[in-house]
């Protein structure tokens, strides 16, 4: 709790015990009017102060107002009571909102945390604390256990493990070693670390971060415009009314003043919309915070509205669906063992740094064997078709005789005139194997699926998401089986950048009506069509500068469930602004009704405003409460 709310608790204290002490006393006693006056200054004694300062500053028809002309009018006709009270349950609406505020901001200052103080830089062989915006790109920084990491950069010396809950919302530690890339604002929990950076201080992941925390709320979504506009027409509106009511019954049928002031008066302290110009944003603001606690940032709450009604959802293939890591997924071998066909292509790819070849050697490693470099006599690159290779004897061959082998695409076996089964239905790459002019089999490497991608699109079905696509710049047949073994919609391959653009307007024609679509990618490449998106989702925002600047959320995490856990949290955030809405206009227009017939009164005006206005931001409060369930 902070110091102003303590004062606070201290001053509605106070002027709850002398406005008892006023209702005990005989009433037109001296003493109860001291009463009323020190419990109507200890609870407001600032809110008439507020009331002139906006009126100096051209802002005359705000609550402080309202509340300053209402008691004010109470206290003229003698109703000292529930001028008191109107003022001291005011400022505990306004206390309650304070501290649903300060708790929401609390869950964004965690992650507001993750700004590093300082970095231990080496220079001249001698370790000096700096600030993190001194350090330049290729310098040295030493990060001890128990540190934030301050910038981004390359372990070039010790392992350890990282907590990058703030940044990822993952609770279990990641591990480091030499050669990994490290970003800023995760703390290291064990080792010491010695970072080569690669980015300075304003380009880092931290900064980035940051930037987006901190412009969120100025991108407001729909509800929240339409609250700020109907709270400057509505509150005159309602000022007038009240005057009105004031001034026509007794000029014109001759009613008690008394009468009519009581009730307008009553009329402005229900007016006041502080329920929905405080529960509203409040709202929105505790949805925002609830998506960070999940590793999702969202830079506006325009982009959380949009979530919350996702029709359509697009996804790249490489790096999004997939793990862009190729690896070995089948093996066809032909009069030889499963083992023997491996090896021998291990052996002719194993000159080669290209991922599909590090993908055959990777899988030849993982039997425990190594590769007798001895053995292999020459490498031949041919340029579209594959390798050449001549290898001396060994297990699959007589062991002095030297024998060719070939490995490639089917055009290498034909240019050969050797006879080959072709690979059919295959989702990746084929390589064919060939010893001589003897075909031994095949050897088919695929861009591996994401472990959590087949339940976070059965949980975007569940979500009523209609139609899941893919667009890709793979070759057609590769996305169409990855399409198939996913169960999406539609698939499109062979596209370039703007070839995405042109399938996502095509897309954005076909939603359906009130719905949104999303594009989900990872990289440079996919820009300009996270630009294009009703929202642009980028996946792993931690390693891609491009997808950062052009998405409207960020998952930190590679995780396209995370997907799922925004719409929810939208869908949850929407649902309490248009409960908050429906409720405060509703139970506002009804006392206001009550109030200006005579059937209620200043006690009922001030439950149609605090009790309201208490309600509502309990309310609001909700969105911040958002629980992860098993996708």
């Amino acid at each position: 709790m902070t110091k102003k709310q303590k004062k606070m608790i201290v001053r509605l204290t106070v002027s709850a015990v002398f406005l008892i002490a006023g209702v005990l006393l005989e009433k037109n006693h001296p003493a109860d009017y001291i009463c009323f006056a020190a419990a109507y200054l200890a609870a407001g004694y600032d809110i008439p102060i507020r009331a002139f300062r906006t009126i100096c500053s051209g802002q005359v028809f705000d609550e402080n107002f309202l509340m300053t002309i209402a008691t004010a009018g109470a206290i003229l006709v003698g109703a000292y009571e529930e001028a008191v009270a109107v003022m001291l349950f005011y400022q505990v609406g306004e206390f309650f909102n304070d501290y649903a505020v300060n708790k929401s901001r609390r869950s964004i200052s965690e992650l507001m945390d993750i700004n590093p103080e300082f970095a231990n830089v080496v220079r001249n062989g001698k370790e000096e604390q700096v600030d993190p915006d001194e350090v330049e790109v290729g310098e040295t920084i030493v990060v001890r256990p128990g540190e934030r990491v301050p910038l981004d950069g390359v372990v070039v010396r010790g392992t350890s493990s990282l907590d990058t809950k703030a940044l990822t919302g993952e609770s279990m530690p990641a591990q480091i070693g030499e050669g990994g890339s490290i970003v800023s604002g995760s703390i290291n929990l064990s080792g010491l670390l010695e970072v080569e950076v690669t980015k300075r201080y304003d380009d880092s992941t931290v900064a980035k971060i940051l930037e987006l925390v901190e412009n969120a709320s100025s991108r407001k979504a729909r509800a929240e415009n339409f609250i700020t506009r109907f709270a400057r027409i509505y509150t005159p509106a309602v000022v007038f009314l009240a005057l009105a009511l004031a001034l026509v019954p007794p000029l014109l049928a001759g009613q008690p003043w008394s009468v009519w002031v009581y009730r307008a008066c009553s009329f402005l302290v229900v007016s006041c919309p502080c329920a929905l110009v405080i529960s509203v944003p409040l709202s929105f603001f505790g949805g925002l915070g609830a998506a960070s606690k999940q590793g999702i940032l969202m830079k506006g709450s325009n982009y959380l509205e949009a979530m919350g009604s996702l029709r359509t959802v697009v996804f790249d293939k490489t790096g999004t669906l997939t793990t862009g890591h190729f690896s070995v997924t089948d093996v066809a071998p032909v009069r030889i063992s499963r083992e023997e066909l491996l090896e021998l292509a291990a052996y002719g790819e194993s000159h080669s740094t290209h991922p599909i070849a590090q993908s055959v050697l990777e899988a030849f490693a993982a039997q425990g064997k190594e590769i007798d470099q001895s053995r292999i006599l020459s490498v031949e690159e041919i340029a579209g078709h594959g390798i050449h290779a001549v290898l001396q004897g060994g297990k699959t061959g007589e062991k002095d005789e030297a024998f060719d082998l070939y490995i490639g695409n089917e055009k290498l076996m034909k240019n050969r005139d050797i006879a080959f089964r072709a690979a059919s239905g295959a989702a990746g790459t084929t390589l064919y194997l060939a010893k001589n002019q003897e075909y031994l089999g095949s050897i088919t490497i695929s861009d591996t699926v994401r472990d959590d991608v087949p339940e976070a699109l059965a949980a975007l079905r569940r979500e009523g998401v209609a139609s899941l696509v893919m667009l890709t710049g793979d070759k057609e047949s590769v996305g169409q089986e990855v399409g198939k073994r996913l169960g999406l919609d539609r698939v499109y391959g062979g596209l370039l950048p703007a070839d995405k653009v042109d399938r996502v307007e095509e897309l954005l024609k076909e939603r359906p009506e009130g719905g949104t679509l999303a594009f989900v990618g990872d990289g440079i490449n996919d820009a300009p069509v996270l630009s294009r998106a009703d929202v642009g989702i980028a996946m792993g925002g931690i390693g891609s500068d491009a997808a950062v600047e052009a998405a409207d959320v960020v998952i930190m995490t590679d995780e396209p469930s995370r997907i799922v856990d925004g719409i929810r949290i939208a869908r949850k955030t929407m649902g309490i602004v248009r409960q908050n809405i429906v409720f405060a206009i509703g139970v506002k227009i009804l006392i206001l009704l009550l109030v200006a017939l005579g059937a209620a009164g200043m006690w009922m005006a001030v439950f149609g405003d605090v009790g309201v206005s208490v309600l509502a931001i309990l309310n609001a409060v909700r969105a911040l409460g958002y629980q992860r369930e098993n996708q």
